[in-house]
């Protein structure tokens, strides 16, 4: 089975107040540390969407070996990001990453790729988090999304089965506030 990762990295960073995509982690961007971690989950296309701050991104981080996907109705909500994405993938399956979260372990994104059933979804010790599994037959549900928290209510809705895969320590950080992103650069998971 082929496997496509796609990065959602096209959100105007309203909450946090500048770029997040831009913001130093570890010697790099944070957008720079959750592309080579996709990098590093041996994917076979490899997606980011970009929205706020894109000509800045395009200038700052390093996307070689990503195809670009611009995002003109980024401030929607991630659900935006998601439908231009899914119209670019050419695997059997999709795996959602989140742009502002580095700390996802790429042996679980491996893991949830044998997900058996058409979604997939990591579980943390503190509840359910991304990285999410979509196989085709999901698509055209994913083209209609709309909202931040779409790809949820697509998850929890019943529609289709679902694998929750196990994995170790809480749920990694995505940066949303100024609290967020201490955590993160203090070296915490959750």
């Amino acid at each position: 089975m082929s496997v496509t990762g796609l990065v959602l990295a096209a959100g105007g960073s309203l909450r946090l107040g500048e770029a997040k995509q831009l913001l130093p982690y570890r010697g790099r961007t944070l957008l720079d540390a959750t592309l080579a971690m996709a990098r590093d989950c041996g994917f076979d296309q490899l997606l980011v969407t970009l929205g706020g701050a894109a000509g800045r991104v395009r200038s700052s981080v390093d996307l070689a070996g990503f195809e670009v996907v611009d995002n003109p109705d980024f401030s929607t909500g991630c659900g935006s990001s998601i439908r231009a994405g899914v119209t670019r993938v050419e695997s059997d399956a999709l795996v959602l990453l989140l742009g502002d979260q580095p700390g996802v372990a790429p042996g679980d994104v491996r893991r949830l790729t044998a997900a058996p059933t058409p979604v997939g979804v990591c579980s943390y010790a503190d509840g359910l988090g991304h990285p999410f599994l979509f196989r085709r037959e999901v698509f055209a549900d994913l083209a209609t999304l709309h909202g931040d928290k779409a790809v949820w209510k697509l998850l929890h809705s019943g529609a289709y089965p679902v694998t929750s895969l196990p994995c170790a320590g809480p749920i990694p950080i995505d940066v949303d506030t100024r609290d967020d992103y201490a955590r993160l650069l203090a070296g915490e998971r959750s």
